[in-house]
């Protein structure tokens, strides 16, 4: 993420789940709030995605939720589908792709495929290679 910020890119998605999407959203709060120009947008599968989390990990998601520049919602309650339909979506509203991948045949597995199926620009921040 710092290299494409020093290349001008500023307009950064998270789809809101646990793990590596807390942490890179985490990252761009901390840049934002020491005076770096970006933007923050959730993209997320349902209004009560947390609602089974751990408390200390709804508390950091409500919070960067809270700092973020707006949220899209693409539905209300959790439905079959619903995490596919937000990995879709970010990948159709973006020009690159930031991942760790760290299971063949996952979720974040099929998004990669997606984007590359879509042109994105691929960024691995694991070793692995599927």
């Amino acid at each position: 993420m710092e290299t494409l910020i020093r290349q001008g890119v500023r307009h950064f998605l998270s789809g809101g789940a646990r793990g590596f999407d807390l942490m890179a959203a985490a990252l761009i709060a901390c840049k934002k709030e020491i005076g770096a120009d970006l933007r923050l947008d959730f993209i997320l599968p349902c209004k009560d995605q947390d609602a089974l989390w751990p408390e200390r990990e709804r508390e950091l998601y409500r919070g960067l939720l809270a700092e973020a520049d707006g949220a899209i919602y693409l539905s209300n309650t959790y439905q079959p589908g619903c995490m596919k339909r937000r990995n879709q979506y970010m990948v159709e509203h973006a020009d690159y792709c930031i991942y760790a991948l760290l299971h063949e045949h996952s979720g974040t597995w099929q998004t990669v495929q997606y984007a590359k199926q879509k042109g994105l620009c691929l960024i691995s921040v694991t070793e692995q290679r599927f």
